[in-house]
């Protein structure tokens, strides 16, 4: 640019020098000759003068493009700034929102670590009366033995020592139940001091896992001394949980798993399945109804393997719930042991008695076992069918027309067809082999339950 610049001054001082007239000494003024420069010096500078005046432009140009750069950088730069700014307050306010949550957690630990000890006061009184009433028992009998050899050596009337008799077996009755009643309590509150410990740990758990700083301070705590979880929801429900919901739960030689418990008056039943509004496609091949699929807050099916990890060592109690689209109810309560993988997750009802018409939809086929069937895994009875396919979704089939809670879901009124109409959710012995039916539930719970209903 300098050296343009000095070549520029070079070419005016030129044109000053040769455009004006020059005089010659010694001579007068009509001698006088003027000479100009010559046109090709002219040119020579008007071609430079319009070179200087290009490399100017493009210097400004670039000039120009720089600059947009830098601007360009120094907004990015700004809005990176404010980003980490507002970051920085956010970050702040979660700091403290987290301080905050962790001196509630502890005022909260507090309160529930003087109710744990005001139960144990209690059940250290309770066994202490307990005691009492044992001994006072013992002192009772004690009198009553004395009383009737005292009463049998003086002659007294039978008829009177079998009054006194009767009146010492109603206070023994008396002292049992009273036993009992705070047996039971005592019980309850045991229940209720694991509950709350089970609570205060969660506590902890879910602070550790929701607050980086916890987890680096407190990982080796929770492994040292994890949660126990329930292996099912009467478990839960005898802990202490009463509302129905979403759980997770962690059977025996299982990782834990979320579940759907509904929790009754008389305990915890765990959902397997659940038909209600056709959201959940059942017509699926092995491996889904293995593995579970749909949503627990929705439609789904658990998956064979959880129900067998729940129900795997016996006792269980299957419950299924029916509705029709007049909004008619119908329960089945079955007895049934289910095998594992290498039975083809066979279920077998456990036959009390005689099958109920209601129960013998699936009672009466599955009392020798009936293995799992999908389309893609033929198990059923019936030799020339693939009654999975024929109908739809997988379940324990014998001769395809007995019950199927896993077919196709139809909204009111249904397909006019018969051969639609059998695919649907049916349990013939209730409304029919070709009548769909509006919503289907099945859960199991211990047999234990059976007997509070």
């Amino acid at each position: 640019m300098k050296t343009t610049l000095a070549t520029l001054t070079l070419c005016l001082v030129l044109i000053m020098a040769t455009g004006f007239p020059l005089e010659k000494k010694g001579s007068t003024e009509k001698e006088k000759r003027v000479q100009f420069a010559a046109w090709d010096d002219v040119n020579v500078i008007a071609h430079g003068l319009l070179q200087l005046g290009q490399g100017l432009k493009e210097h400004v140009d670039k000039t120009k493009v720089q600059m947009r750069d830098i601007f360009t950088k120094l907004k990015v730069y700004n809005r990176t700034v404010g980003e980490l700014g507002k970051e920085s307050q956010r970050l702040r306010a979660e700091g403290e929102a987290l301080k905050a949550r962790a001196r509630g957690l502890e005022d909260r630990e507090g309160q529930l670590l003087n109710v744990t000890a005001e139960l144990r006061e209690t059940t250290d009184e309770m066994q202490q009366e307990r005691a009492a009433l044992k001994d006072r028992l013992s002192r009772l009998e004690e009198s009553l033995e004395n009383s009737v050899q005292g009463d049998m050596k003086n002659g007294t009337d039978a008829h009177s020592i079998q009054i006194m008799l009767e009146a010492q077996n109603r206070r023994i009755d008396d002292l049992m139940a009273r036993m009992n009643l705070q047996q039971e309590k005592l019980d309850k509150q045991n229940v209720r001091i694991r509950t709350l410990q089970s609570q205060i740990q969660q506590s902890r758990q879910r602070s550790f896992t929701n607050t980086e700083g916890f987890v680096a301070s407190g990982g080796a705590e929770q492994r040292d001394s994890p949660v126990e979880l329930a292996s099912d929801c009467h478990e839960l429900f005898l802990r202490g949980e009463t509302t129905s919901g979403v759980y997770t739960i962690q059977p025996e030689n299982m990782d834990p798993f979320p579940v759907f418990c509904e929790m009754t008056a008389d305990g915890g039943w765990t959902v397997v399945q659940k038909r209600q509004d056709g959201s959940v496609d059942f017509d699926q091949l092995w491996s889904a109804y293995e593995k579970g699929f749909g949503s627990l807050n929705g439609e789904f099916w658990l998956g064979l393997e959880k129900i067998y990890s729940i129900a795997k060592n016996g006792g269980y109690i299957l419950k299924i719930k029916l509705s029709d689209w007049g909004d008619d109810l119908a329960s089945i309560r079955l007895p049934f042991h289910l095998g594992g993988a290498e039975s083809k997750y066979s279920l077998q009802i456990q036959e009390v008695g005689t099958f109920s018409p209601l129960e013998s939809s699936l009672g009466s086929d599955a009392a020798s076992g009936l293995p799992f069937s999908t389309r893609d895994h033929d198990n059923d009875h019936k030799k020339d069918t693939n009654c999975a396919k024929h109908l739809s979704g997988g379940w324990w089939f014998s001769n395809c027309g007995q019950s199927n809670l896993n077919g196709r879901f139809f909204q009111s009124p249904p397909p006019k067809q018969r051969h639609q109409r059998k695919q649907g959710i049916f349990w013939k012995t209730w409304r029919g082999r070709y009548y769909p039916l509006k919503s289907s539930m099945m859960m199991i719970a211990p047999a234990v339950i059976e007997g509070k209903s």
